[in-house]
C-alpha cells in the first residue's frame, strides 16, 4: 500500500488482508520503490498525489525494475477524471479504482486482473 495518508493505509491494509494478502506500507513513491527493490511484491496499491514522489513517476520507475513477474498496480485514487484513468493505465498500472472505495469494489478489480 502506498499512500500519504496513514488512514487511507489503514482501511486498504484491512481490506487487502481480509482478502488473503500480505501488506507493507509505504508513505510515498519513493520509500515504496525501495521497498520494491528490496522484495518486490505481487500487488501494489498506489496512490496518485504523494509528496517526494508521485504514483506516476512510482509506478513508471517501478515498471523499469527488472522481475521475474512483476507486480500487479491498482492505482486508488480520488483522480476520477477519464484523462487520469488513461494516464495511469498508460504509465503502467493494471486498473484503477476511484476513492472512496469499499471491499467489494477493490475485490472486483483484484479479480479483473487475476487475483483473488
Amino acid at each position: 500500500m502506498v499512500d500519504d495518508s496513514r488512514m487511507i493505509r489503514k482501511v486498504a491494509r484491512r481490506i487487502v488482508e481480509e482478502l488473503g494478502f500480505e501488506t507493507a506500507e509505504a508513505e510515498n513513491g519513493e520509500e515504496a520503490l525501495a521497498r520494491c527493490r528490496a522484495a518486490m511484491p505481487d500487488l501494489v496499491l498506489l496512490d496518485w498525489n504523494m509528496p517526494v514522489m508521485s504514483g506516476i513517476e512510482f509506478v513508471t520507475r517501478l515498471r523499469a525494475l527488472p522481475a521475474q513477474r512483476p507486480p500487479r498496480v491498482v492505482f486508488c485514487t480520488s483522480n476520477s477524471d477519464t484523462v487520469d484513468v488513461h494516464k495511469g493505465i498508460e504509465a503502467g498500472a493494471d486498473e484503477y479504482v476511484i476513492k472512496p472505495f469499499d471491499r467489494a469494489t477493490l475485490q472486483a478489480k483484484l479479480h479483473a486482473i487475476g487475483l483473488n
